[in-house]
C-alpha cells in the first residue's frame, strides 16, 4: 500500500535530503513541497497527501501554527513534525497543534521512514530522545481518577505505543469494530480530537 507525502522545509539542502530519504521507501511518494507555512497552506489543497512532513522552524508562520491551520482545514491529514530542538514544551505544543509524530532532524533516515509509515497507517511516533526528555520532565496529575475503563486504558496504552486499530485488535484479541468504539469513547472521555492528543493527555495526567 503506497502513501503520499508533502514536504514543508525552508532550507533547500535539507529538503533535498528529506526527499532522498523518503524516496528510499518504494511505498512512499513525495507529491508536493513548500518552503514556508504560508506556501504549505496555499499549495497543499492542490497536492493533497496522506502525510505532511513539517519543519517546525519555518519563516513567517511556524510549523506549529501551520499544522494547526492545516489540520483545521483538512482534518484527515497526518503530520510528522521535524525540529532540531528537544524542548519538552515545544514537543507538547506541537502535539497539541495536531501533529501525530515528532522527530529530530538529526534522526537517522530509517527512523524518519518508520515515523512516516506509522503516521500514514493511523499511528503516532515520538523520537526516543524526545520521549525521554518529555516523560522525564512532565508533571503528572494524580489528583483525580482516570475517567477510562480498564479496557480503554489497555487500548490507550497501545495507541501511545503507535499501534493502529488493526494491530490493537490483534494484540487484545478483540474485533476491529470494538477497537474503534473504544477509541471513540476514549476521545470523548478525555475531550480531545485525535489519538495523539489522547496519549499525551493521559501521559501528563499519569493515567498510562
Amino acid at each position: 500500500m503506497s502513501h503520499t507525502v508533502f514536504l514543508v522545509e525552508d532550507h533547500a539542502f535539507t529538503r533535498d535530503g528529506l526527499r532522498a530519504a523518503l524516496q528510499r521507501d518504494p511505498e512512499l511518494r513525495v507529491v508536493g513541497e513548500a518552503r514556508s507555512g504560508e506556501e504549505a497552506l496555499e499549495l497543499y489543497p492542490r497536492d493533497l497527501a496522506d502525510v505532511v512532513v513539517m519543519d517546525i522552524g519555518l519563516p513567517g508562520i511556524d510549523g506549529i501554527e501551520a499544522t494547526r491551520r492545516l489540520r483545521s482545514a483538512h482534518p484527515h491529514v497526518r503530520v510528522v513534525m521535524l525540529t532540531v530542538h528537544q524542548l519538552d514544551s515545544e514537543v507538547l505544543a506541537a502535539l497539541a497543534s495536531g501533529a501525530n509524530a515528532y522527530c529530530l532532524k538529526t534522526t537517522d533516515p530509517n527512523s524518519l521512514l518508520i515515523a512516516v509509515r506509522a503516521v500514514a497507517l493511523g499511528g503516532a511516533y515520538l523520537d526516543p530522545q524526545i520521549a525521554h526528555v518529555v516523560l522525564g520532565r512532565v508533571t503528572t496529575d494524580t489528583s483525580g481518577e482516570s475517567p477510562l475503563s480498564p479496557r480503554e486504558l489497555e487500548v490507550l496504552r497501545l495507541v501511545a505505543d503507535g499501534l493502529n486499530n488493526k494491530q490493537i485488535a490483534a494484540q487484545l484479541e478483540i474485533s476491529l469494530s470494538t477497537v474503534k468504539t473504544h477509541v471513540q469513547e476514549i476521545l470523548e472521555r478525555l475531550a480531545v480530537s485525535d489519538r495523539t492528543q489522547a496519549a499525551v493527555k493521559a501521559l501528563r495526567r499519569g493515567f498510562i
